[in-house]
Order: C-alpha cells, then sequence, then structure tokens
C-alpha cells in the first residue's frame, strides 16, 4: 500500500471520510495514507454495526448499559477512532482530543 500520506476530513458523527474540505461538515483534519485510512474505515464500520445491534437490545429492557458487552465494544472502538485521529491530526485535532480526555494515559 502507498506510504504517501494525503489530507482527509473526518465526520465523527457521520464516520465520513473524505478528501474534500467543502463536501460536507467535519470535525478534525488528519494525514494518513492508504493503510491507515483502511484502519480507520474499519473502525467505523465496527462501530456502525454496533449501534444496530445497540438499537435492537434498546429495546430490552433488562440489560443495563455497565453490564452490556456491546456497549463495551463501542466505547473501546470510539477510543481507538480518537487514538488514530489525535496521532494522525493536525495540532487542533490533537488538542481538541486531549481536553477530552477519552485516550489512556500513556
Amino acid at each position: 500500500m502507498s506510504e504517501q500520506k494525503k489530507t482527509y476530513y473526518i465526520d465523527i458523527g457521520t464516520g465520513e471520510i473524505s478528501q474534500s474540505a467543502t463536501s460536507s461538515t467535519w470535525s478534525y483534519q488528519i494525514q494518513a495514507n492508504d493503510e491507515e485510512i483502511t484502519q480507520l474505515r474499519e473502525l467505523f464500520d465496527q462501530n456502525y454495526s454496533t449501534e444496530w445491534k445497540n438499537f435492537f437490545r434498546a429495546h430490552t429492557p433488562y440489560v443495563q448499559y455497565h453490564y452490556d458487552r456491546e456497549n463495551d465494544d463501542y466505547d473501546n472502538t470510539m477510543q481507538q477512532i480518537y487514538g488514530m485521529i489525535h496521532k494522525l491530526g493536525d495540532e487542533e485535532a490533537k488538542k481538541h482530543i486531549e481536553s477530552m480526555n477519552i485516550l489512556p494515559n500513556s
């Protein structure tokens, strides 16, 4: 895969990854190669799948959030997504993610 880094714009809410800053709203700007973008897309896809599981489980009232493995999976994947954006992002992205205190202490 290509090692050349390109600029991408990430919308966390929709999981959209775009190379155009004007095509949609975006939260973070990153520099990534093809392999890194593929990895980030897979994390977003994984969370999309987990969101559907959570939607159906939300109609099962006896499962509490903190006992629900799907919620743990979603939270862990979001942490990985923010970790990648922190690693690949511009200075503004890094500072914003650090201010959220979402990443584990390294």
